[in-house]
């Protein structure tokens, strides 16, 4: 077992990543969050995600099906680099497709209970920190879906991801996630 340990007692918890490289930077960034803390992470590559739609004509896809096990876990992990100051564009699709549970009517109790889960973002980018665009693209999500925003872990990959600097980063919000608790709420 490792010394950081696993997430918190009673607090099921699963990472979405997204990013154009699987084993990439922020690939190998979340590999070693969720591995410390013995978690799944779900890569968005493998989902057959269509774009929002307003006449709700992509029911059909994977992100229903993706939705439901992930509104099984009380901890969410989201793991992007910083592309052009924002989210991946899968990622974005994929907070896109989050309207759906505030729009089909047979969806809105089940996006309910996305109300009062802990939300944590891990990122790599080639900045000392990442830019607030990225960060208020989840923490105004998590807000507006009444989620508890917990901070966020970032690696500077400027000369590639270094596992002896890079996971020393990601000690202390690992911790906040075992402990159940955030920063504070969104």
């Amino acid at each position: 077992m490792s010394s950081v340990g696993t997430a918190a007692p009673g607090h099921r918890s699963i990472a979405v990543f997204s990013s154009a490289r699987r084993h990439g930077n922020t690939g190998q960034f979340i590999d070693f969050v969720a591995g410390e803390l013995g978690i799944e992470t779900i890569d968005l590559a493998s989902v057959a995600l269509s774009p929002f739609d307003y006449e709700h004509r992509n029911r059909h896809d994977g992100f229903e099906p993706l939705m439901r096990h992930v509104l099984d876990h009380d901890q969410l992990v989201f793991a992007s680099p910083v592309y052009w100051y924002t989210v991946t564009a899968t990622m974005k699709l994929f907070l896109d497709r989050l309207s759906d549970y505030l729009d089909l009517p047979d969806l809105l109790d089940e996006g309910r209970r996305l109300r009062g889960k802990h939300a944590y973002i891990v990122c790599t980018s080639i900045c000392e920190e990442p830019p607030a665009s990225f960060i208020s693209t989840f923490v105004d999500t998590f807000e507006y879906l009444g989620m508890r925003y917990g901070g966020y872990a970032h690696a500077n990959c400027e000369h590639g991801y270094v596992p002896a600097r890079h996971q020393a980063g990601a000690v202390a919000l690992i911790q906040r996630i075992r402990s159940g608790h955030g920063e504070h709420a969104a």
